[in-house]
C-alpha cells in the first residue's frame, strides 16, 4: 500500500486565531522569524514529511468596521513572501517538498512560472504551489484593479495555470548542450514560443529559464465550490479540502472528486486529497481536553470576525456580539460555501459570541492521545477518505507532539514511511 501523504502548514504563530496567546517559555515569535521556520522545516524532514507549505495573503483584513484595527488587534496578519522564505529553506533542507501559495486572481503567469522553475532548480525538484482565487476587496486595491466575480476567478484560474504549464513547456527536456567545443549552449530546436493570448493573458514567452526538474512543480489548489472542484480535477496534483464532519462524508467527498479526476481522463490517483488537521494532543484525553479549553478560552471573538469579514465579504461589525445570529445569507455572494454553518448556527439558536466560539472549535481541530489521534487518521486513509492531511499546530511548538508520538505510530502501522525513497516532491506524493 502507498504511504499516507503529509504536509506540515508552516506558521510560526500557530495555526489557530488565538494559538500565539497559549504560554511558552518562548517568546512570541514572529512570522517571518527564520529561525523558527528553518526548525520546524528541519523537523518535518526529519519526521519524513512530504512537504511544508506556506499560505500567503496580500492584504492586511479591513472589511470588519471598514478598517484593519481590530483585525491586527486580535491576531497575526503578517504575511511574509512564501517564496522568498522557501527559497531559503532549499538550502537548508535536502528532501522535504516546499509549496507556497499564489494568487491567481493578481499574479503574473510569466514572472510566476519563473519564481517556481527557480524555486524548483534550486531545491532540485522540491517545489509545489497552492494556486488560490483571492476574495478580498482589500487584496484588490493592493493591486489597483476591480475584485472578480466568482466565476470570472475560477475562468481566470484556468487560463493561469494553463498559461503557467505553457510558459514550464517551453523549454523541453535536454535542451541545455553545454557544449564548450562546438559552442553551443543550448538547442534552439527545444525551445519554443509559449504564444499565449486569451481573455485575460497575453505572454509571449519562452520562459528564461529552462526545464524545472520535476518538469512541472506540483500543482495544488484549495477551496469547496463547484467550479473548484470541477478545476482542481482537470489541473490539480494535490487538493487541500476542508475536512469533514464524518467519515461517511468524506469517503463521498472523496468517490465524487477521484470520479470526477477519472472523467477529466486522469488516473485517480493522479490527485491527492489531503485535508487540514489540528491536532492537539495530550497524554491523556483529559489532558487533550484541558489544553483545547484553555486555547478556546484564550479566543477573542474579534480574532474570528475579522477574519470572517473578508472571507464572507460582509461586515460583521453591525452586529453586537450578543444578539442571536442574523440571517445573512441572502447578502453573501458565496452562499454555497457559508450556508451550512450559518444555518447550522441559526438552528442551534447561537449568539454571534457563541458563533465565534464554535467556528474556532469546530472543523480542523481534533484533540486526544497520541494513539487515539494516530487510530483516526490510519482508519480514515486505509477507509478511503483521504490520501493524507495537512497538519496544522495549533501554537508555537504544538508540532513536537506530533512529530514525537503521533509519527512513530504511523509508522509502527505500516502507513507512513520511515525513510524518503525518492528526491523530488513528485516522487514523495506517488506522481508522474
Amino acid at each position: 500500500m502507498s504511504s499516507l501523504h503529509l504536509a506540515l502548514f508552516l506558521e510560526t504563530t500557530g495555526c489557530h486565531y488565538a494559538g500565539w496567546r497559549m504560554p511558552s517559555s518562548r517568546p512570541v515569535p514572529h512570522p517571518a522569524d527564520f529561525k523558527q521556520l528553518k526548525a520546524l522545516a528541519m523537523q518535518a524532514e526529519q519526521a519524513k514529511f512530504d512537504l511544508v507549505f506556506m499560505a500567503d495573503k496580500l492584504s492586511v483584513d479591513d472589511i470588519y468596521g471598514n478598517h484593519f484595527a481590530e483585525a491586527v488587534t486580535h491576531r497575526v496578519t503578517e504575511r511574509p513572501d512564501p517564496f522568498s522564505v522557501l527559497s531559503a529553506l532549499s538550502a537548508v533542507t535536502e528532501k522535504i517538498g516546499l509549496a507556497g501559495t499564489i494568487s491567481s486572481s493578481f499574479a503574473s503567469p510569466f514572472a510566476a512560472a519563473r519564481t517556481l522553475a527557480t524555486l524548483d532548480h534550486l531545491s532540485q525538484g522540491r517545489a509545489g504551489w497552492n494556486v488560490v482565487t483571492s476574495t478580498s476587496g482589500g487584496e484588490a486595491r493592493n493591486f489597483g484593479v476591480p475584485l472578480l466575480s466568482h466565476d470570472q476567478r475560477y475562468h481566470k484560474a484556468d487560463s493561469f495555470i494553463e498559461a503557467v504549464f505553457r510558459l514550464w513547456d517551453s523549454w523541453e527536456d535536454g535542451a541545455i548542450v553545454g557544449d564548450r567545443e562546438k559552442g553551443i549552449y543550448a538547442d534552439a530546436r527545444k525551445i519554443h514560443y509559449a504564444d499565449i493570448n486569451n481573455k485575460w493573458f497575453n505572454v509571449q514567452g519562452p520562459l528564461n529559464l529552462s526545464r524545472a526538474p520535476q518538469g512541472r512543480p506540483v500543482t495544488i489548489q484549495a477551496g469547496g465550490s463547484g467550479a473548484f472542484t470541477e478545476l482542481a480535477a482537470q489541473r490539480a496534483d494535490a487538493i487541500f479540502a476542508s475536512e469533514k464532519p464524518s467519515l461517511a462524508a468524506a469517503q463521498t467527498y472523496y468517490a465524487a472528486i477521484k470520479a470526477k479526476v477519472v472523467h477529466y481522463g486522469r488516473s485517480a490517483n493522479s490527485l491527492k486529497v489531503l485535508p487540514g488537521l489540528q491536532p492537539i494532543i495530550g497524554a491523556t484525553q483529559k489532558e487533550a481536553d484541558e489544553l483545547l479549553a484553555e486555547l478556546s478560552q484564550l479566543h477573542h471573538p474579534l480574532a474570528t470576525l475579522t477574519h470572517l469579514s473578508n472571507t464572507m465579504d460582509y461586515d460583521w461589525s453591525q452586529h453586537a456580539l450578543d444578539e442571536a445570529m442574523p440571517d445573512i445569507l441572502p447578502h453573501l455572494s458565496r452562499r454555497e460555501r457559508f450556508a451550512p454553518m450559518l444555518d447550522h448556527a441559526r438552528e442551534q439558536g447561537m449568539t454571534l459570541r457563541q458563533f465565534t466560539k464554535w467556528i474556532a472549535r469546530s472543523g480542523f481541530i481534533v484533540a486526544g492521545t497520541a494513539e487515539s489521534l494516530a487510530e483516526r487518521m490510519a482508519l480514515w486513509y486505509q477507509q478511503r477518505a483521504v490520501d493524507g492531511f495537512v497538519i496544522m499546530p495549533s501554537w508555537p511548538g504544538a508540532a513536537d507532539a506530533f512529530f514525537d508520538h503521533v509519527i512513530p505510530l504511523l509508522q509502527e502501522r505500516g502507513i507512513f514511511r520511515e525513510d524518503y525513497e525518492d528526491d523530488t516532491l513528485r516522487g514523495h506524493l506517488g506522481l508522474q
